[in-house]
């Protein structure tokens, strides 16, 4: 297993020009982003911490319990911090989960993502699998969707177990992790996925999925996004989209806008029932919002659900005076959609 990233996901002030001072040897700076991350003229990349990681042992959530896993068969040492129910005498829905972090910092051991996941593993009663998947710039799409993927063909493997209820297995992620999240569903839908679809596949969770586009929305525009509490900036957005998407490609590649022309159409995908969960003061809710309608207008069955008064990643960083009430109703969200679906 890899060793574990300390940093935490933020919007911090960007610097999107070379600069010019150099770092032990590696060269101006290329892309940086203020407290998180520095990619250097050699290639270097230098990830920042910003609060402590947790280990599997954290105990925060009562009746909760969280390992570490190996995810074996997969050839890049991916691995995963899985999170259930004390009551191992029961089978749990599962939860496959992908951290957020702009595709280029992050992991299931973040103390936030390892309070959130717990709490939800708590209040909606599921287990919930957070996978640990490979990062840009190192590693750029689709290196973390193929990650995803081999994830669920990990859960497919485990199916002969009692840990977890097969028959009931949701995606699930927050920001880039929900764009990790919709892909997936998307390419096992696919008939070159036919292995990875029985009726396991449930339903999907986005939480403010983090979505891109060479046109910018009103929300990107307009909705300024204080220093203090603004977990995605504009200027942040476009940072981690030149850091993970192919050399070359724009906003409007299929992996970063799914409404783009010539991204898959809508209609001929075989998607479960999605939740998309929004936020009022999110520079991607306008864009959020179109998902949700365009799917609608596809045949899709979409239901969202607008948190007001929080911005991107409360949930996680509580960063708003609205922060945990707002979680608490995602919660019950969360809760009500894993519960209803059979």
């Amino acid at each position: 297993m890899g060793a574990v990233p300390q940093q935490l996901i933020g919007d911090r002030r960007i610097n999107t020009n070379v600069q010019m001072s150099k770092d032990a040897g590696h060269g101006a700076v290329l892309e940086e982003i203020e407290g998180l991350i520095k990619v250097y003229k050699d290639g270097y990349v230098e990830r920042l911490p910003a609060v402590p990681h947790v280990p599997c042992t954290w105990a925060c959530e009562p009746g909760v319990t969280s390992e570490d896993v190996a995810l074996a068969g997969s050839s890049t040492d991916l691995w995963a911090r899985l999170h259930m129910p004390v009551h191992r005498h029961q089978r749990f829905p599962l939860l496959v989960y992908f951290h957020g972090g702009g595709f280029c910092v992050g992991s299931p051991a973040w103390r936030c993502y390892h309070e959130f996941l717990a709490r939800l593993t708590s209040h909606a009663a599921c287990s919930v699998l957070s996978i640990n998947y490979r990062l840009a710039p190192e590693h750029r799409l689709p290196a973390a969707l193929e990650d995803g993927l081999a994830a669920l063909r990990w859960v497919r493997q485990q199916a002969a177990g009692v840990r977890f209820d097969f028959g009931r297995v949701f995606l699930a992620g927050d920001s880039a992790g929900a764009a990790i999240a919709y892909h997936v569903a998307a390419a096992v839908g696919a008939e070159a996925a036919a292995a990875l679809r029985p009726a396991c596949l449930k339903g999907v969770i986005l939480i403010q999925p983090f979505f891109g586009g060479v046109e910018r929305t009103w929300s990107e525009k307009n909705l300024a996004q204080a220093a203090d509490r603004s977990a995605l900036s504009l200027a942040a957005s476009d940072c981690y989209w030149r850091m993970a998407l192919p050399p070359g490609a724009n906003q409007d590649h299929p992996w970063c806008n799914p409404l783009a022309k010539g991204a898959p159409p809508l209609e001929g995908m075989r998607l479960p029932p999605l939740l998309v969960c929004v936020s009022e003061l999110d520079i991607l809710r306008d864009r959020n919002l179109a998902f949700c309608k365009a799917l609608r207008n596809a045949g899709k069955g979409v239901e969202h659900k607008t948190y007001s008064g929080v911005g991107h990643a409360f949930q996680i960083l509580h960063n708003y005076h609205m922060s945990r009430v707002r979680t608490n109703e995602m919660l019950i969200h969360i809760k009500a959609f894993i519960t209803n679906i059979r």
